[in-house]
């Protein structure tokens, strides 16, 4: 497995790979903020809308195929810039089970606290297998918001908040 970070001229040229990955992880059930059957043009235009220098992107790849992803979402707002959010942690399911989720979560940490970050924060559904992997990263459980999305199938579901100091 090779990890990179695609910068905003990278990104682009991988909107489609990461789309497919995209209606992997929600045709997988995973509630990432789409409604199954994800349409893999959405998810291509939400892919395209983030290379606006506000996201960051690591890529891991089994030879030439993406096959896992985490982002960074930077707020532009003078009073955040010490937090980021952590969005769109994925692992085709291909490739689950072999430690890449805390792979790249680690990565996505690591990468804040060496760009100045030192809080961050996410949501994931409550109960879903996500919240095992962010506890046991060392990841705080801030509460949980019931009936705040619903999941790929339509369900309403809560949402856990969570968040980390890293150190700079």
């Amino acid at each position: 497995m090779i990890l990179s970070r695609l910068d905003e001229a990278q990104l682009p040229a991988c909107t489609g790979e990461l789309a497919d990955l995209m209606v992997d992880t929600v045709d997988a059930g995973a509630s990432i903020g789409f409604l199954a059957p994800l349409d893999r043009a959405v998810a291509e235009a939400w892919w395209k809308s983030r290379a606006d220098g506000q996201f960051a992107v690591w890529v891991a790849r089994d030879g030439e195929r993406i096959v896992g992803t985490v982002s960074l979402a930077f707020p532009d707002k003078p009073n955040s810039r010490h937090r980021a959010e952590l969005v769109k942690l994925m692992v085709h399911r291909d490739a689950r089970g072999r430690g890449l989720g805390r792979t790249l979560l680690t990565t996505a940490e690591e990468a804040a606290a060496a760009a100045g970050i030192t809080l961050l924060h996410l949501d994931t559904e409550t109960d879903s297998p996500a919240e095992h992997l962010y506890r046991s990263a060392g990841w705080t459980r801030a509460g949980v918001i019931p009936d705040y999305a619903a999941d790929p199938g339509g369900v309403l579901r809560g949402t856990t908040l969570y968040y980390k100091r890293v150190r700079a």
